[in-house]
């Protein structure tokens, strides 16, 4: 293998990991915090026309969530929810383009979706427990 093959394949078993954990780590991190602002959060979700009592799900999707992708844990799997999350948190509660912070966020959201979709399409990469499965 000549060098700059082995450095193409070094840089994605690197790449991989780092970015399945930069990517799920704003869900995980979130989840957190809703969990330390229960009631402001439901609030908020309440003022939005979304029921509060979906706070516990929204809370164990994101924590969960975030921390299956960073292990590469049912990474299709979760991805997948994921980036339907975020489709829909921006339709729910960022879809007021007259804002320019609300459109920032809205485009923020569905970037993060386009990520989650590319893990669906190619999988969690290196260092990922779905690997561990399927050597066996």
């Amino acid at each position: 293998m000549n060098s700059s093959i082995k450095n193409i394949t070094t840089l994605q078993q690197i790449s991989a990991p780092v970015g399945r954990v930069l990517l799920a780590t704003i869900f995980f991190m979130s989840g957190l915090t809703k969990i330390t602002a229960y009631a402001g959060t439901q609030g908020y979700m309440e003022a939005m026309g979304v029921p509060g009592m979906l706070l516990p799900l929204v809370i164990a999707l994101e924590v969960l969530g975030g921390l299956a992708i960073m292990l590469g844990w049912q990474t299709r799997l979760v991805a997948f929810a994921l980036a339907g999350f975020s489709i829909l948190s921006a339709m729910l509660f960022h879809a007021d383009f007259s804002d320019q912070m609300q459109m920032a966020m809205f485009m923020k959201n569905v970037a993060i979706a386009g990520g989650f979709l590319m893990l669906v399409a190619q999988g969690p990469g290196a260092y990922a427990l779905d690997n561990r499965a399927s050597s066996k």
